[in-house]
């Protein structure tokens, strides 16, 4: 039975003193739904062999990007959160940690399988290239796995992190995500957060690079400030691009050299999902300068959020990006609703298409975002390029308040 204890108020509000006992999370089990994406290669050849339709090796993409958004809409919305009383309780059951750690075994049984039928020469070029695809997917969102794990203090789950991001070849995203892009998000330094007037496809370059640079910065000053150089084992880049090294070896040696631009493609493919969702989760965003020029903590509306329980499940609650921000180590099954933070108009899954064509995402978006400031575009983050002609579209908005919200004229 869902509880939806405190279901309309943020998280002040809600500290029911409730036994653990008599509350039960409605989606303890749908967590495990996770695994069906890491499953999606299996899925494929079972409807290959099934129907002899080699266009099924495509499936990740269509169950990410159609069934999801499908469910979303089917399933609808959860804003329930888990009573303040049983926060300690639920984060410490383990059940939910084994959700993610089952994640990586099958992610990677499905990788040595995709190696293992890219080599053995039975695919056409279009089949290898559709089971690619189905492996870019599998990887965009181990990613996310190593997102919800990289943010623990348990060295087991950090180095398990890293093993989910050596499939695609983005380890260097375990540092900048956590100790670049959680200190700077919502302001125009931060590589990962978009800003209005700045399409996807402007963003992608912008964000793979900043991103990559910012995170060997931060490695190179936390070696200095170790007196170690940077060309050294310690070095957790090199760590991480190490082990994407030898995985990709290995299936080489084993599967043949034809795998290589497979695996290319389905690393290229897994990132740029993530960076969709980069792009998605703070858009035109800003945190106001406080008077010594340092910016406002980070809060609950510096990032859009969606309860879709399709893709929240799928994700394990990335969804609930604002209080993920606001507590960046909390368990992924406590993140709560805020009522506070911006609502995206459907799921993750459904906005990353969205995303793909800017004349659709701008019609969609760019309303929500001014309404979210209110009618003061002055308040968003803006591509300095389009300021001007953004300003002029949206009126300057020049003589309003701007510290905190913007209050309606």
């Amino acid at each position: 039975m869902e509880a939806h204890v405190g279901h309309a108020h943020d998280h002040h509000h809600d500290d029911v003193d409730l036994n653990p006992a008599a509350w039960s999370d409605g989606k303890r089990y749908a967590w495990l739904l996770g695994i069906l994406v890491p499953l999606a290669p299996f899925i494929a050849w079972g409807l290959v062999e099934a129907s002899g339709f080699g266009g099924f090796w495509f499936v990740g993409p269509v169950l990410v990007f159609v069934g999801f958004p499908i469910l979303d809409l089917a399933i609808g919305m959860d804003a329930s959160n888990p009573p303040d009383s049983v926060l300690k309780w639920l984060e410490q059951d383990h059940y939910y940690r084994w959700c993610t750690y089952l994640f990586i075994p099958v992610q990677y049984a499905g990788l040595i399988f995709a190696a293992w039928k890219w080599g053995e020469g039975g695919l056409s070029l279009v089949e290898s290239i559709g089971l690619a695809c189905t492996m870019g997917v599998v990887g965009g969102i181990a990613i996310n796995t190593a997102h919800e794990l990289g943010h623990k203090r348990d060295d087991l789950e950090k180095w398990l992190s890293r093993v989910a991001l050596a499939q695609t070849g983005y380890g260097h995203f375990f540092i900048e995500h956590n100790r670049g892009h959680h200190v700077r998000v919502a302001t125009p330094e931060d590589p990962a957060s978009s800003r209005l007037g700045e399409s996807f496809w402007e963003f992608l370059p912008r964000t793979v690079s900043g991103s990559l640079s910012s995170a060997w910065h931060l490695e190179a000053a936390r070696l200095d400030r170790l007196g170690k150089s940077r060309w050294t084992p310690r070095n957790d880049i090199l760590g991480a691009w190490a082990m994407t090294v030898v995985l990709f070896g290995a299936l080489a040696v084993a599967f043949g050299p034809v795998v290589l631009p497979y695996l290319m493609l389905q690393a290229i493919i897994g990132f740029s999902l993530l960076e969709v969702v980069n792009y998605l989760e703070h858009y035109g965003l800003l945190r106001e300068k406080k008077e010594d020029g340092r910016y406002q903590r980070c809060l609950p509306r510096h990032s859009w959020n969606s309860n879709n329980v399709a893709s929240n499940v799928l994700l394990y609650h990335l969804q609930r990006h604002s209080d993920h921000h606001a507590n960046p180590t909390r368990r992924y099954q406590a993140l709560r609703h805020v009522d506070e933070a911006p609502q995206l108009p459907t799921g993750y899954a459904g906005m990353i298409v969205l995303a793909w064509f800017p004349p659709l995402w701008r019609r969609v978006m760019d309303p929500r975002l001014l309404d979210h400031f209110e009618g003061d575009v002055t308040m968003a983050n803006i591509q300095p390029r389009k300021r001007a002609k953004i300003l002029r579209r949206y009126g300057g908005g020049e003589g309003r308040p701007t510290g905190g919200m913007a209050v309606a004229s």
